[in-house]
């Protein structure tokens, strides 16, 4: 894709959508990265399950300690790979409270510091909480620039390093929100949406898929569209 092309494709988007937001229910930053770590390799739909009475209850990292393990995963039991989710958001919360006062940093290394804290999960807090111009990319995201052309790679850095370059200023901060919400509901994994998606002339995926039950147009036999053309 052109840098032209990639100004359209999110000046489409933002015009869809002009604000677009994390779909992780939470009420602070805390909440936010504690929500994030959870959702390594789980849906947000099942973390906000999980979450929805933990957070009623938990709002603070030394709530969370006191709360302990155990009880954490009471409350996470229902998302993939708890027990080690569990024990790295005990771990955290203890390094939060012995390192940063019980905030937040807004430090990418800092975050990558804490016990399951990845480049990801870093970038997406950095990006929500603190307006960073973060590139958080997931499975969607990776996916949807390869298969579009707007920045391919063939590692999750390669692709973050390449939309670092190509997003246009104006849509720096949201552009992971609208990436990953039009991979997760467009331009899908197995069967991508093509018939619906708003950007579908831009995008260097071959071939377009077609709406259930319609066939795309036949094309002529270059015999024949070469006779038709004289």
């Amino acid at each position: 894709m052109t840098r032209a092309q990639i100004f359209e494709f999110f000046r489409r988007l933002a015009e869809a959508n002009p604000a677009p937001e994390t779909e992780l229910a939470f009420g602070n930053t805390y909440q936010l990265l504690v929500a994030v770590t959870l959702s390594a390799q789980s849906t947000d739909v099942g973390v906000n399950k999980a979450t929805r009475a933990l957070f009623a209850q938990v709002t603070t990292p030394a709530q969370m300690v006191a709360l302990g393990e155990d009880g954490l995963k009471e409350h996470i039991k229902t998302i993939g790979l708890f027990n080690g989710k569990a024990k790295n958001v005990i771990a955290l919360s203890h390094m939060l409270i012995r390192d940063h006062g019980g905030e937040v940093p807004g430090d990418r290394d800092a975050l990558t510091a804490l016990p399951g804290v990845g480049r990801k999960t870093a970038n997406v807090v950095l990006n929500t909480a603190f307006g960073a111009e973060a590139f958080a990319v997931d499975t969607h995201i990776f996916r949807l620039c390869n298969r579009t052309g707007m920045a391919r790679g063939k590692t999750v850095e390669a692709v973050e390093r390449g939309l670092e370059k190509k997003v246009p200023a104006p849509f720096r901060i949201g552009a992971h929100h609208w990436l990953i919400l039009h991979g997760r509901y467009v331009c899908k994994a197995r069967k991508p949406e093509c018939w619906h998606c708003s950007v579908i002339d831009l995008c260097a995926f071959k071939p377009k898929i077609m709406a259930p039950g319609v066939q795309p147009a036949p094309t002529k036999p270059a015999r024949q569209a070469k006779a038709s053309a004289t």
